[in-house]
């Protein structure tokens, strides 16, 4: 038990009940150390990971010595100081194996790290270990052959979303305050809203070391997962790493940016008046029949009377339709698994989703191939224009409720593909379009599961996004919600 200082008074409560806001608060005054918040996670971990398989490693000395390290060594200006976090185990880390959620990977230690790792170590964060992930990232589910499902804390029998799905779950059990993870067609913010959490996807070339600008098509890019809108923040701003007070860009595209200071401080003023358009259509209308449960409706609902009620603007709007997105979509996401590491009798120990894309990428003429760039760059201008009069839109999160595990069919890749777009209808299409997104988990279901909803922000529209979310977590609460395995 830690004696937290609130105001006046001092109040008794666990560490990992407390916000990754208010923890960094006792870590600055020096009333927690590093290792202590370290050990209290880790223990964490060793009580609640078996149950729900959100870390498929766990480098407990490691930890402990690194926390030690930032104790001593890193400025106590760094932005995450002596935070707990975890890497998403599709990155590497030197010395620390990295499965990228494939048997094909198995026993496989690097002896490097990849950026965004060493971002987080550089911003002061202290990692535990390797929260799961699905095989190379490409389902939007985190059930691998290569370890254990990674399950719903508000319900175990349910799945947690993928593709940080480890990350989700830890975040939402409190094994750990937050978490980073990547988003290439939706993979922070499914397995947010499947968790009950706060998941953004940053606009394409603001965060540097997982800006997508270097990835096919620009979809993937690295973002935060937390229980509440400032921590989301506090996360991000880790994760961008400013040098000197100034972003420290890779590329000359980047995204729209103003300097008005870290994001924590907009999330925390949660100010202003918007103009928000309502949409329950999707890019993928065209291709596939998305029906929008009762549930996600009603989270819609839900977050539509609130904002009214605060006063913004609020208008029903739709996309027009575009056939042209799905097949374009579906060849970028083959493509993009043409260069997994498997050959010869490698190629067997991939999972049946894995090897029916790898199978059609590795297929995929060079003219088709620049046809779907050409048509997804093309739609990326239409729906920016589309919804050009809004400050932000508002669609469903999820169109279903959180999926049982072992929902997805195991053997027919063009079923599986079809299931995961009926259950993440909303979300690749920000990918696509490079625009930021953030869910937040406004709603449960009468069973107690967490329902959400997306904000869709104009180009470099983070701030309008962390205004709006505060506002709204202020009027709903959700941070005080916690899942039964807690």
């Amino acid at each position: 038990m830690h004696a937290f200082c609130q105001g006046n008074s001092v109040v008794p409560v666990e560490l990992h009940e407390m916000t990754a806001l208010a923890l960094w608060q006792e870590l600055q005054a020096g009333r927690v150390s590093p290792r202590e918040l370290a050990s209290h996670y880790l223990d964490r971990i060793e009580w609640l990971n078996p149950q729900l398989g959100a870390f498929v490693t766990v480098t407990r000395e490691r930890a402990l010595q690194r926390a030690d390290e930032v104790a001593e060594r890193v400025p106590k200006t760094a932005p995450l100081w002596g935070l707990p976090s975890g890497d998403k185990d599709l990155w590497m880390r030197a010395g620390v194996p990295t499965g990228f959620g494939s048997r094909v990977m198995a026993g496989f230690v690097p002896d490097r790290s990849d950026e965004i790792v060493e971002t987080l170590d550089a911003a002061g964060a202290v990692s535990l270990g390797k929260t799961n992930a699905p095989e190379f990232g490409l389902p939007a589910y985190t059930e691998s052959l290569a370890a254990p499902p990674a399950r719903n804390p508000w319900n175990p029998e349910l799945g947690a979303g993928g593709s940080s799905g480890g990350a989700a779950v830890a975040v939402a059990s409190g094994m750990l305050p937050f978490a980073p993870g990547s988003d290439g067609g939706g993979s922070v913010r499914i397995p947010a809203a499947a968790c009950g959490l706060v998941g953004l996807k940053p606009s394409r070339g603001l965060v540097p070391a997982g800006s997508g600008i270097d990835s096919l098509a620009g979809l993937v890019v690295d973002g935060p997962l937390a229980r509440t809108t400032a921590d989301a923040a506090l996360l991000l701003d880790g994760m961008i790493a400013k040098v000197g007070g100034r972003i420290d860009h890779h590329y000359a595209l980047r995204a729209p940016y103003d300097d008005d200071g870290p994001f924590l401080g907009t999330a925390i003023r949660g100010e202003g008046r918007f103009q928000l358009g309502v949409m329950t259509t999707s890019a993928w209308d065209d291709a596939y029949d998305i029906v929008v449960s009762p549930e996600a409706r009603s989270a819609l609902d839900t977050a539509v009377d609130a904002f009214a009620a605060m006063g913004h603007g609020v208008e029903e709007t739709a996309l027009e339709p575009d056939p042209t997105y799905a097949p374009a979509f579906r060849t970028i996401w083959q493509a993009g698994a043409a260069r997994i590491p498997a050959e010869g009798e490698a190629l067997a120990l991939l999972e049946p989703l894995t090897a029916w894309l790898v199978q059609r990428g590795r297929s995929i003429l060079a003219r088709e191939l620049s046809e779907a760039l050409s048509a997804l760059t093309a739609y990326e201008r239409s729906f920016i224009r589309q919804l050009a009069s809004f400050d932000a839109v508002l669609t469903p999160a999820l169109a279903l409720t959180p999926r049982p595990v072992g929902w997805y069919d195991q053997e027919d890749g063009e079923r599986n593909f079809e299931q995961q777009v009926l259950y993440t209808p909303f979300t690749s299409m920000l990918n696509v379009t490079g625009l930021p997104a953030i869910v937040l988990p406004v709603a449960q279901t009468e069973n107690g599961l967490p329902m959400g909803v997306q904000l869709i922000g104009r180009p470099g529209g983070e701030r309008t996004l962390l205004s709006l979310a505060a506002q709204l977590e202020r009027r709903l609460h959700w941070d005080t919600r916690r899942p039964p395995l807690w």
